[in-house]
């Protein structure tokens, strides 16, 4: 859910319930039906019904309008495109709105997309005649230095073998020679070749093929390009090989063309005279500096053009996406039968009533209408959806709770709660200052760039850790807060409220933390003493202290949950829920549970040894034998017999009662029905429609028995999983301090005890990794996730439904950046 309401401070209490809404018809003169959708679309306050929802989208009024929008967006999501490849964004200046008439831009928008598609289309064609140029220099200059070196090594073997012949003269020597001379010149072999360029990945396979398909009757020279060139095909940029297919044959050249098409090789025409291929090299280079300068001057051109359309693209965009919303919106209603007005119905907040009679009041001005547009109440039984003004602080905490479900309409919203109770609950698994305090500053950085981040397109897990940017804060705040109390700093203790109440009676106790301890000074004034940490010879107070205090929340929150059910059950007028499920739950929660939660407190209260455990399991099992060493206060056993004899009477008392009285319900309000007076004809139609809807109804006794037995047991075994769960508090906190001990003694110390700076850099190094890695992100999320579990789960289930739906007004500014 965005952040409704405006970028001012809400009061929580906004946030109990949901809005008071209210279903109004609109009854709106067509000649203003779109000036009026467009300020209502500014104002955000209206949830429009779909009064055509059994038309197709082509079946509706304005279906040609959407799609001439539609066919805008397109084009301006062309340019969007064009202006990411030319390395452009859109201008980020302020976008006021424009008197921009549609028909105007969508002229402007065809001529811009026009001359772009032109532009886009001569570039490529000159960057692909560019590219063939290139390749074509490459070919001339690389099988230019092939034929050079070759004509010359060939003419350096025949002056080397005529020096041989007259120097080497015999008998046969004028035989041959005469053989020689006498040989036809007719029958002499002509031999063809081909160059071009290949794709260097591929000359291997290239010349394999070419020698398979001519068996071996070719010859294959192959002359590394240095640099990438770009393929005047594909635009991008490939390494290459300059080759020279020498061939003998029509059928060996027509073979040696196919297998050149096959592997994408470009060929180019080649000459073997020096001179022409001099010649050939001046006029290509010439051409490439003509082509160059083109080119320039055309990106040039283009960038100019881009830039232009850049500076109005948000303003073309908004616009587009405003008068797309509005005539979708526009479908939505319905033409009487007169075709002079449209039909609107949408839900509203009551609190909008004003405010939409006046923005209605500027559009009848705006358009000229001779006649305004009425509005009227409409009086439904339909659920209406659930609207929570919230702002950039309070809308992170309600999507917590919409996440699992969406309030139903005026249902209690666990929204404000968790505000508080959240991040109060990540903190006691989270508590440490240190951690707390590199939190903290993590969402102050977060908080202090909003603006500028929010208009950024960040990465998944950055955007998700901005969007929650102020619960991170909270439950940072709160993690300072637990880690005082924990007295840890990275797992390390401090004095920093005073010096501790404890010292050593002997040398003896030098090691030790909680024996041969005596008590030389007042109680450390805030939270645990800093001799309470690291006692290995027992279990060590502070985590007794963390255990006893999860049970003491979870019963607490749970309790709170139980209350707002009873809030619920007077809101929507529902005594069977007060009577028996909101006073029977209260009893046997606090029969029980309660009862340990009071155990405990005494126990700190008066210092006694008590077994806690003890005393629960043998209240169940034994509850007349006598306590003991394990009694806590007078009467404590006859406490614990009504307790006791409560927590049973409560399942029954659930149970058995509400499905009875859900049927005498019903047979009173179907015999009520039958013999009601009819007083009118909307009173005898309402009568009918009820009539209709319930009264032929049959009441199933057993599938309400089931389903309320099934409530029960749920309940029943809930409070003791439940409270079991809050056990997670203690031992997440518990994981959280072993591992900043570990990380601290292990890493850090044994580092610092080697007396060596470059491990002590290296330690330092790893401890700082170990510390971000797993405790600020893994441990994080991992008690944010549990956090987010003891809500949804333990607390949630107890009062919310969470079957509701979100209000969804028709909004300008909720409009996206992405067509639907």
């Amino acid at each position: 859910m965005g952040e409704r309401g405006g970028g001012g401070c809400c009061p929580p209490m906004d946030l109990l319930r949901s809005e008071p809404m209210q279903l109004i018809q609109l009854i709106i003169p067509i000649e203003a039906a779109h000036q009026t959708i467009g300020y209502l679309g500014d104002l955000g306050l209206i949830q429009f019904k779909d009064l055509n929802a059994e038309k197709s989208p082509f079946q509706r009024t304005y279906a040609t309008q959407i799609k001439r929008c539609g066919e805008m967006a397109r084009k301006l999501r062309f340019f969007r495109e064009q202006m990411s490849k030319a390395g452009l964004s859109p201008s980020t200046k302020s976008v006021t709105r424009a008197d921009i008439d549609m028909d105007d831009l969508e002229v402007k928008l065809g001529e811009l997309e026009a001359e772009l598609i032109e532009m886009n289309a001569n570039g490529e064609k000159l960057q692909r005649a560019y590219s063939e140029l290139v390749e074509y220099k490459l070919v001339l200059q690389k099988a230019g230095e092939f034929f050079h070196s070759t004509q010359g090594s060939a003419t350096a073997q025949q002056r080397e073998v005529g020096s041989r012949q007259i120097g080497e003269e015999s008998i046969e020597t004028p035989l041959l020679l005469d053989q020689g001379m006498a040989t036809d010149t007719s029958k002499q072999v002509k031999l063809g070749f081909l160059t071009g360029l290949i794709p260097r990945e591929k000359s291997m396979a290239f010349e394999r093929i070419l020698f398979r398909a001519t068996r071996g009757n070719v010859f294959l020279k192959q002359v590394v390009v240095e640099d990438p060139v770009i393929d005047p095909v594909s635009g991008e940029k490939v390494e290459k090989n300059v080759f020279v297919v020498f061939y003998s044959g029509e059928m060996a050249k027509k073979k040696i063309l196919k297998i050149c098409e096959a592997f994408g090789a470009n060929r180019y025409p080649f000459t073997e005279d020096l001179g022409k291929q001099a010649q050939m090299i001046t006029e290509v280079s010439g051409r490439l500096s003509e082509l160059k300068t083109t080119i320039d001057a055309g990106l040039l051109h283009r960038g100019n053009l881009l830039q232009t359309i850049g500076e109005q693209y948000e303003q073309w965009s908004l616009l587009v996406r405003r008068e797309k919303s509005i005539y979708h919106t526009l479908n939505m209603l319905s033409i009487d039968v007169t075709k002079k007005c449209l039909v609107a119905e949408g839900w509203s907040p009551v609190f909008a009533t004003k405010q939409i009679q006046d923005a209605l009041q500027r559009a009848m001005y705006d358009s000229n209408s001779q006649v305004g547009t009425v509005v009227q109440v409409i009086h439904t039984k339909e659920s209406p959806p659930s609207y929570f003004r919230t702002n950039k602080f309070t809308s992170c905490f309600q999507e917590i709770v919409d996440a699992y479900g969406v309030a139903k309409y005026q249902e209690a919203n666990p929204g404000v709660y968790t505000i508080i109770t959240f991040p109060f609950l990540f903190a006691v698994m989270f508590g440490d200052w240190g951690h707390g305090i590199c939190l903290l500053l993590a969402s102050l950085y977060f908080i202090i760039r909003e603006r500028k981040l929010s208009g950024q397109k960040l990465g998944d897990i950055i955007e998700m850790t901005f969007s929650g940017r102020y619960v991170i804060l909270m439950m940072a705040l709160f993690s300072i807060y637990t880690g005082l109390i924990y007295n840890e700093f990275f797992s390390v203790p401090f004095e920093l409220f005073g010096h501790s109440a404890y010292a050593c009676r002997d040398l003896s106790c030098s090691e030790a933390s909680t024996v041969g301890l005596i008590k030389v000074r007042e109680t450390y004034p805030f939270g645990v003493d800093p001799v309470w940490h690291g006692s290995r010879s027992e279990l060590p107070f502070l985590n007794s202290l963390k255990m006893k205090m999860s049970i003491l929340i979870g019963v607490a929150q749970m309790n709170l949950g139980i209350i707002l059910s009873y809030f619920n059950a007077i809101f929507f007028h529902n005594s069977l829920n007060i009577w028996f499920q909101f006073i029977p739950q209260m009893i046997f929660l606090n029969s029980l549970f309660g009862y340990l939660s009071l155990l405990i407190i005494v126990k700190w209260w008066i210092g006694s040894k008590a077994d806690l455990y003890h005393v629960m399991i043998y209240m169940f099992l034994s509850p007349t034998d006598d306590l003991g060493e394990n009694q806590l206060f007078v009467g404590q056993k006859t406490v614990q017999l009504v307790l006791l004899l409560l927590a049973l009477v409560a399942v029954p008392w659930m149970l058995i009662p509400k499905p009875f009285l859900l049927k005498k319900q019903h047979q009173d309000r179907h015999r009520g029905q039958s013999y009601t007076i009819l007083q009118g004809t909307e009173d005898s139609l309402q009568v009918q429609e009820n009539h209709d809807s319930h009264g032929h109804e049959e009441f199933e006794f057993s599938e309400v028995f089931v389903h309320q037995l099934i409530h029960t047991i749920e309940f029943v075994l809930g409070a003791v999983s439940n409270t079991a769960s809050y056990l997670r508090l203690w031992a997440l906190s518990l994981a959280h301090s072993e591992l900043s001990s570990v990380f601290y003694e292990k890493v850090l110390l044994l580092a610092w005890g080697f007396n060596n700076v470059f491990i002590l850099i290296a330690g330092i190094i790893v401890f700082i990794f170990a510390t971000v890695g797993v405790l600020l992100v893994m441990e994080t999320l991992s008690a944010f996730l549990h956090a987010l579990r003891l809500h949804w789960v333990e607390f949630q289930n107890k009062f919310y439904e969470g079957d509701g739906y979100k209000f969804y007004p028709f909004s300008f500014a909720l409009l996206g950046d992405e067509e639907e």
